[in-house]
């Protein structure tokens, strides 16, 4: 089968399309012939080795896929030809992939392969994010760095489903900002002076929530547009620097930083994700949760799939079409 492949760490530009072996499924896995596969940072960053998880190489990337089950374990929850999405965490970029049933969800009736294939990463991330590690309220306020790319898109959206009273997006260009607005946020501001900007919309009091996947200069000003007690979410750190923090900023205002490691998490309670996706299915069935779909790439291209992301110009989520 046709597969991408990190065979060096070289980067985005080295990975390559070539030939392998079709996975074998064990007994309790589910084989699911890939259509669509979502692109995320982490592979960016797996590309030069430098994401926590480190496969041996080569090794086939490839995180969250939507396809459509080709054998299932008998009295599972699956069966041939079911459609399904599916959170492998690695192995996607190619026609076929092996995953486990916890972490595979059907698909709904009516959702795209497209759109299935971005949910797993950015919505269930920002779900962990919101809900139990932000505790957002309704009425509450979220601002959204990043907010035109596929987890800042999703951040508006699930912040917006969940009741948040106001969605603010912080992106670094005009037409991201355009982007931010489609996917719901009620303001964009730009990042060239974000601080006073949204002190200015929110009256002074700043927001309750800041979701916070860049990192980099901006976290200490981040801080600043915070409420009393307000949480900063660290999702990431996209712009490439890890930033640090003088604790006794966060006194001034009984503001709080908090780290979201999905990943940490689930890993030790698999059943979570089964939690998640019961939470999340319905506001995706209802038209509240509808990802945005920047550029898709055919799996030759995964490369540039992979560029796009690196060099910041993602524009909501980028995809691979596998079929």
């Amino acid at each position: 089968m046709r597969a991408v492949q990190i065979r060096t760490l070289d980067g985005p530009s080295a990975v390559e399309v070539v030939d392998v072996p079709e996975p074998t499924p064990g007994p309790d896995d589910v084989l699911v012939d890939v259509h669509m596969a979502g692109v995320t940072f982490p592979e960016v960053l797996q590309s030069r080795g430098e994401y926590q998880v480190k496969p041996e190489l080569p090794f086939v990337p490839g995180s969250e896929v939507a396809g459509v089950v080709r054998t299932a374990p008998d009295g599972g929850r699956f069966r041939a030809g079911d459609r399904v999405i599916a959170f492998p965490g690695l192995g996607g970029f190619a026609e076929a992939v092996v995953a486990n049933p916890v972490m595979t969800f059907p698909l709904p009736d009516g959702v795209g392969f497209d759109k299935a294939a971005a949910l797993p990463m950015n919505y269930l991330t920002m779900h962990f994010g919101l809900a139990r590690r932000g505790r957002l309220q309704p009425g509450e306020s979220v601002l959204v760095h990043g907010a035109a790319g596929g987890i800042g898109t999703a951040a508006i959206q699930l912040a917006k489903a969940m009741g948040a009273g106001r969605v603010l997006g912080v992106t670094s260009t005009q037409e991201k900002a355009d982007v931010a607005r489609k996917a719901g946020a009620d303001d964009v501001v730009l990042a060239e002076g974000f601080k006073d900007a949204v002190k200015e919309l929110t009256g002074g009091k700043g927001v309750d929530v800041v979701v916070d996947p860049v990192g980099g200069d901006r976290f200490t000003d981040s801080l600043r547009c915070l409420n009393r007690e307000g949480r900063l979410l660290v999702i990431g750190f996209t712009e490439g620097s890890i930033p640090t923090v003088k604790v006794n900023r966060l006194l001034l205002n009984n503001v709080s930083v908090v780290g979201v490691g999905w990943g940490a998490f689930f890993l030790a309670d698999l059943g979570y994700l089964q939690e998640q996706w019961a939470a999340v299915r319905p506001m995706l069935e209802s038209g509240q949760l509808d990802p945005v779909i920047g550029a898709t790439f055919p799996l030759e291209q995964a490369s540039a799939a992979l560029l796009e992301i690196d060099e910041r110009r993602a524009l909501g989520k980028v995809l691979l079409q596998v079929r």
